[in-house]
């Protein structure tokens, strides 16, 4: 992938964090990437195909940082369980607007309307949850694995909704606090 192509993809990353998708219109691309039309169109052939390749650019992190980086890490389920807290934490205090989730914020906004956003959206989700599953079998056991694994991402996603409602990153770090307690200190 070329610098470029890169840097127009970040930097729309970031407007459609924080505008949304349709909000953000390809003037707005232009000006923010100091790019002109013509360029645009060397790059993307829409902006649509600018949009998703911004779901795999997000894709392609999360699954670096929280699957690789976590998840797949040679380390216990309960330490899996609290890095993947403080990663949610730690992600969205590094952001210097309260945005919400980008993926939670697409789903919302794109599902509805493109079945190849819902699907790109529902694969990241889906291995997140799968994965988290992983780690519940080994916490709780595995009756209820996988539902304690939505219920957790529900809370979290949910948090962060609340959290970007809001402004207020302490209401995220209040739900992260109460799943470490349900889920990590039980017992001890």
């Amino acid at each position: 992938m070329s610098e470029k192509r890169r840097e127009i993809i970040n930097t729309t990353a970031e407007l459609i964090h924080t505008k949304g998708y349709e909000a953000t219109k390809l003037s707005d691309i232009l000006k923010a990437s100091d790019i002109g039309k013509g360029q645009f169109y060397h790059y993307f052939a829409s902006k649509r195909e600018l949009g998703l390749a911004i779901v795999d650019h997000y894709v392609a992190m999360w699954n670096h940082e929280l699957i690789q980086g976590v998840f797949l890490s040679p380390i216990s389920s309960k330490e899996k369980m609290d890095k993947m807290l403080e990663w949610a934490v730690n992600y969205h205090e590094s952001i210097p607007r309260i945005s919400g989730c980008p993926f939670g914020n697409l789903a919302i906004e794109m599902s509805e309307h493109d079945e190849e956003f819902r699907s790109k959206i529902n694969g990241l989700i889906d291995q997140w949850i799968l994965n988290l599953a992983e780690v519940m079998k080994d916490l709780r056991g595995e009756a209820q694995a996988l539902q304690q694994a939505r219920a957790i991402v529900a809370q979290i996603e949910g948090g962060i909704l609340l959290m970007k409602s809001y402004q207020d990153i302490s209401i995220l770090k209040d739900i992260i606090e109460a799943i470490r307690l349900n889920y990590l200190n039980e017992g001890e």
